[in-house]
């Protein structure tokens, strides 16, 4: 998808909402637990129930490389269920030389048929140009992360400025605002109008909101562009929504929740 086509389907929707399909084998409801295809009929059902309401998924593949060949197969088949009409995301956060990056690349826009992937910026410029040179793809770099070790390195005093600005402006050099997004926490939204100045045209993934405690209206306000530009992820708390059998039902009320407060600020 690019990007055109995802600012398009953004405003048909009046959503930008992404749903993280994060799921737990040892977080389905009972009458799942014990089937082999659970997780997939788990994320079939609350794909459904959401559909309407999102524009991204975002597949955590650390979930499903856990379960080794059957979990990459489950994600192979998540991905074909999805579809093209929505954005989708591999939360991998690759990143390593040149060589190695581009066979990360090819395994998931060419064999998995994702969208985008998450990259670690750590190792430099050829360890993310890689992701790069795919038409239509995006490489959705680590920016300012909401976890507690962000402060080990992120936010660390460099001449003066964040490390993490010094990323932002550096990354933004090796791609355009058509293949190129950052990660940056809802959690952390106070640096969010500082960040904007610096990225004005870029898509950041906000991930954060709803368990971990981000504001939606706080990052709408403080990080939204004239083409919106955000893409903020929902996992846990639509995914979770209830534990029982009406889980589906219950992903779909808050997935709409949040679809009805975004519709308010664009």
């Amino acid at each position: 998808m690019n990007r055109a086509q995802l600012i398009q389907t953004i405003r048909d929707k009046r959503s930008y909402l992404c749903v993280g399909l994060d799921t737990d084998p040892l977080l389905l409801p009972t009458s799942l637990k014990d089937k082999p295809d659970g997780v997939l009929l788990f994320n079939k059902a609350i794909i459904d129930a959401t559909r309407s309401t999102c524009v991204a998924y975002k597949i955590n593949t650390a979930f499903y490389e856990s379960m080794g060949a059957q979990g990459w197969l489950i994600m192979e088949e998540t991905v074909r269920y999805i579809g093209k009409e929505h954005f989708i995301i591999a939360d991998a956060k690759r990143g390593d030389i040149g060589n190695t990056s581009r066979q990360y690349a090819a395994a998931f826009f060419s064999q998995l048929a994702f969208d985008s992937i998450t990259v670690s910026p750590y190792m430099g410029e050829d360890s993310v140009k890689p992701f790069l040179s795919f038409p239509d793809k995006w490489a959705i770099v680590l920016g300012l992360t909401s976890n507690t070790g962000a402060a080990d390195f992120e936010l660390l005093d460099c001449e003066g400025t964040p490390l993490y600005e010094h990323v932002l402006r550096k990354v933004s050099s090796w791609g355009s605002p058509s293949n190129l997004m950052f990660v940056l926490g809802a959690t952390q939204a106070d640096s969010f109008i500082r960040i904007r100045s610096i990225c004005p045209d870029h898509f950041f993934l906000v991930p954060g909101i709803g368990a971990q405690g981000g504001s939606l209206r706080e990052i709408s306000e403080k990080a939204m562009n004239k083409d919106v530009g955000l893409l903020v992820n929902a996992s846990r708390a639509i995914l979770y929504a209830s534990s029982g059998e009406d889980f589906a039902a219950a992903a779909a009320k808050v997935a709409g929740n949040y679809q009805a407060e975004m519709a308010t600020y664009l």
